[in-house]
């Protein structure tokens, strides 16, 4: 069952929490970072890529880009920027896209949940990605960043969520830079607090949406604090990490698409005649295709947009990951036709998340980058949690969510 626990958080006055929340650290580059940074001195990514700091030519993994993470984020605590709560809470952390808002709660996860596969995962992690973060948790001794999960849907905790945002007034509420907006309340009432925590310990698992390596890297990290303290008893704040846990029916998971630098030495005819054996095609056009419905593909080639339909037979919707869009294009055309046999490796092919648009993917072959791009139909969360239920891994890249949590409206402490 779910361990879920309120925590004393770091937290920014309200006048600079604007300015600080950032985006998170892995969805720009070091060069994006400096500029989104610039004249700010509040900003979070001086902690989470502090690289923005250092000389141009300075490897970002150095030893002093993480000496730099824990220089900031005590000059963050040092000059008030960063405040820690007297008493210990759980939060709510809402965020609003296109009209549609979804809530979150903010609290603490168990490292025994994460090795005991009660918060069950749906990507396979890179060990270099992971001491990476691992490396910046152990120098800061904190969870700078939340990560993103799910839980099956609760009408109590709806309903004490709705009670709180209806009747308590907001401590951060701000529109950011990319549109959408970011709301939290605090929950201070104990026994709120205790219902919440109580109603969790009776889900029987969570979800890593969006955070795998963080994910892993504050497990890991708290598990070698266990093993390095001889007087451990469980209730250190190492055994917990910060997550934001939103229910299953309020996320919304956005296309995931690809574009392809070659045909492998085909023509356009006879790279079409070979996809006609695995799917129904229709040309629809020089307009923006969209796919409307599982297992149906848009395509952009030679200034043309496709339709593709999988042929039946060619696909298994009783298997979790064979009945997958993405599984799909990776068999019939990425592997056989294209022979891109790893996604994860391969240089020929990129990835470009729906947010972005289709029009991103007209652009990227229309400039001659990429020679064919295919849009998706988007994975729903039936599917990542079935899944993650029957322990299978998504293909890489096939699952986007929108939009990002930003990071520093709380920050877990492992003192």
């Amino acid at each position: 069952m779910a361990i879920l626990k309120p925590f004393k958080g770091l937290r920014p006055p309200a006048e600079i929490a604007k300015e600080l929340a950032s985006r998170p650290y892995d969805v720009l580059n070091s060069a994006e970072a400096r500029i989104e940074a610039e004249g700010n001195q509040y900003s979070l990514l001086r902690i989470t890529k502090p690289e923005l700091e250092l000389p141009l030519d300075m490897d970002e993994h150095a030893p002093e880009v993480y000496a730099r993470a824990a220089s900031n984020f005590k000059k963050f605590v040092d000059n008030g920027w960063l405040v820690q709560d007297n008493e210990e809470k759980l939060y709510i952390y809402a965020q609003t896209m296109d009209g549609r808002t979804q809530y979150g709660i903010v609290g603490s996860a168990g490292v025994d949940d994460y090795l005991n596969g009660v918060i069950k995962k749906h990507e396979l992690t890179r060990r270099d990605k992971e001491e990476d973060r691992m490396i910046h948790v152990r120098v800061t001794d904190a969870n700078i960043e939340p990560v993103f999960f799910a839980y099956p849907a609760h009408a109590e905790i709806d309903k004490i969520v709705d009670s709180i945002v209806k009747n308590q007034k907001p401590v951060y509420d701000f529109i950011a830079d990319e549109g959408f907006g970011h709301h939290f309340w605090t929950i201070d009432d104990k026994a709120t607090i205790n219902r919440i925590v109580e109603i969790f310990a009776s889900i029987p698992a969570t979800y890593v949406a969006d955070g795998h390596h963080r994910t892993a890297a504050a497990a890991l990290v708290g598990a070698e604090k266990r093993k390095n303290n001889p007087k451990h008893n469980g209730t250190e704040e190492y055994n917990f990490f910060m997550a934001v846990h939103f229910p299953d029916n309020q996320l919304k998971i956005i296309d995931y698409n690809r574009v392809v630098k070659d045909l492998n030495g085909l023509s356009h005819e006879d790279f079409l005649a070979k996809l006609a054996l695995v799917f129904d095609i229709k040309e629809v056009g020089t307009e923006i295709f969209k796919p409307e419905k599982l297992h149906q593909f848009s395509m952009y080639l030679g200034g043309k947009w496709y339709s593709l339909e999988a042929k039946p037979g060619t696909y298994n919707d009783n298997d979790p990951i064979g009945v997958l869009d993405v599984t799909i294009l990776s068999n019939l055309v990425l592997d056989q036709i294209l022979d891109i046999k790893d996604l994860r490796t391969s240089k020929r092919i990129d990835f470009i998340g729906g947010i972005r648009g289709l029009n991103e993917l007209k652009r990227r072959v229309d400039n001659g980058d990429m020679a064919v791009a295919f849009a998706l139909y988007a994975v729903s969360m039936k599917q990542l949690i079935d899944i993650a239920d029957t322990g299978n891994i998504m293909p890489p890249k096939t699952t986007w969510f929108e939009p990002k949590l930003r990071s520093g409206l709380v920050i877990h402490s492992l003192e």
